[in-house]
């Protein structure tokens, strides 16, 4: 298969079980979004080695919004629902109470405590820093900003918000956020001839993936150059670095390359997803806006099922999103 004269490997992108929750974070303008979006979300790229994996959805309107301020959908991804709410009630408290004017709300309302979501503690832990002046609230909330397609969280709900005083008002959270299953891991590798041109194509790449809902790229500016494989010969290591696709190994002894004989750079695009669906959206979008000239291929860190469950199948992908 080919696109626009690159060739996609037949191959699978590898990805795992995790789970997910979703905050709505709410600031007086669009520039305070902005910097509470990406504060809350810095060192955030993979359970490898940072607390959870985090990023911007989407941007939100304010009448997407509880409180009808400007906003943003931010994704936090953790392997278990405990320390997937330990990591967002620490960043929540240190990198939105401490930011000026934001607001932090439940992402996914009506979620309820079942084998295959949960309920993680917000505002009920960070409620503390109030100090006895802190107050709640329980009031009726539209669900505007839902995913899109579900339907089953239409109308309103009802929720308890804490409102602690802080130096310039109060800051309102959610007491608890709803948490899902979901999937970490889909991703596409772009192959072309050199830095320049590759790191172009994958950046065009990321950008036509930013407005699709449900997904996020948590790599700095959604992009991966170290690429990695599962296990290390130092038996300490869970992941090392991917030879198979480092220009500087080709032809090394020990090394089987992957690279296309015109490829003499590689870059990695992560998705980390609430759904199959919509991670197989995003790289489908993504994948058709990095096959421009230069490129020589579209692959895939396929693991031989050492990593996850989730098979996204390139060529499936493509074919599938044709029809």
């Amino acid at each position: 298969m080919q696109i626009q004269g690159v060739q996609i490997d037949d191959t699978f992108a590898e990805a795992f079980r995790t789970w997910a929750c979703r905050l709505i974070v709410t600031a007086v303008d669009r520039s305070w979004v902005d910097v509470a979006a990406r504060t809350v979300t810095g060192y955030a790229t993979s359970v490898i080695g940072c607390d959870a994996e985090a990023g911007l959805e989407r941007y939100l309107e304010s009448a997407e919004t509880p409180d009808g301020r400007p906003g943003a959908a931010l994704l936090f991804f953790s392997f278990k629902p405990e320390p997937l709410g330990k990591a967002v009630a620490n960043r929540v408290g240190q990198c939105l109470l401490t930011c000026p004017t934001t607001a932090v709300y439940d992402g996914l309302p009506g979620v309820t405590k079942t084998d295959d979501s949960a309920r993680l503690d917000v505002g009920k832990q960070l409620r503390f820093f109030g100090d006895g002046f802190q107050k709640s609230k329980v009031m009726a909330r539209s669900r505007p900003s839902s995913p899109p397609g579900w339907t089953h969280m239409a109308g309103l709900v009802s929720e308890r918000y804490w409102r602690i005083p802080v130096m310039d008002g109060e800051f309102v959270v959610s007491e608890n956020c709803g948490a899902i299953k979901a999937i970490a891991g889909g991703n596409f590798l772009v192959c072309g001839s050199d830095q320049r041109t590759t790191l172009a194509a994958t950046q065009r790449a990321v950008e036509a993936i930013a407005p699709l809902p449900e997904v996020i790229t948590p790599f700095p500016g959604g992009i991966v150059r170290s690429g990695s494989k599962v296990g290390s010969r130092h038996k300490k290591l869970v992941a090392s670095t991917n030879e198979a696709y480092c220009p500087t190994l080709r032809g090394r002894r020990g090394v089987t390359s992957r690279l296309p004989d015109a490829a003499g750079c590689v870059y990695e695009i992560v998705i980390n997803g609430l759904n199959e669906a919509a991670i197989a959206a995003a790289m489908c979008t993504g994948i058709r806006a990095a096959c421009v000239d230069g490129i020589a291929a579209i692959s895939a860190g396929n693991y031989g099922g050492k990593l996850g469950k989730f098979h996204f199948h390139l060529r499936k992908v493509m074919s599938e999103a044709a029809t």
